[in-house]
């Protein structure tokens, strides 16, 4: 398995994807009980194999990730080649950006001393998909890129 086992919930919500994933493999219903039934590690390969596909697929799409802590936040453009990195960190407990108040304060204080931003860009490894994953494992959420934009416009000016 290449990323990890979606979770019950993802595979409800996946449950007619993954009937046509068993359909592609001309695995009918009946043969699908027939095989976690008598067979439950080919059962545990079907679910493993339909999970990379999914994650293949969300990952293929991912343009934009943040990662928000107390005291940092990490933003993500992914593109072709590398990603491009903007990572804002407080240098004292001043406020939690995981707040609606802490992300306030920052943008009240965004040209303050105790703020300090990073630029930067990182090549992938020779798996951009595995590099994205990662990231998620990591706590960063998939998003439209609208914070990453913000600070983008402003670092330039």
């Amino acid at each position: 398995m290449k990323y990890a086992r979606l979770t019950k919930e993802q595979f409800e919500e996946l449950h007619q994807e993954f009937i046509n994933f068993l359909a592609t493999q001309s695995i009918t219903a009946d043969e699908w009980e027939d095989i976690k039934k008598n067979k439950p590690e080919a059962a545990e390969q079907e679910l493993d194999v339909f999970s990379d596909l999914v994650w293949y697929g969300v990952l293929s799409k991912v343009e934009y990730l943040e990662h928000i802590s107390p005291n940092q936040i990490h933003l993500f453009k992914c593109r072709e080649n590398d990603m491009h990195l903007i990572a804002i960190k407080l240098k004292e407990d001043k406020a939690d950006l995981t707040t609606k108040e802490g992300f306030q304060w920052l943008r009240d204080n965004l040209l303050s001393d105790d703020i300090e931003f990073f630029n930067a860009k990182k090549d992938y490894s020779e798996d951009k998909h595995q590099d994205i994953f990662k990231l998620i494992q990591q706590g960063a959420n998939i998003t439209k890129g609208d914070l990453f934009q913000y600070f983008e416009k402003l670092i330039r000016q």
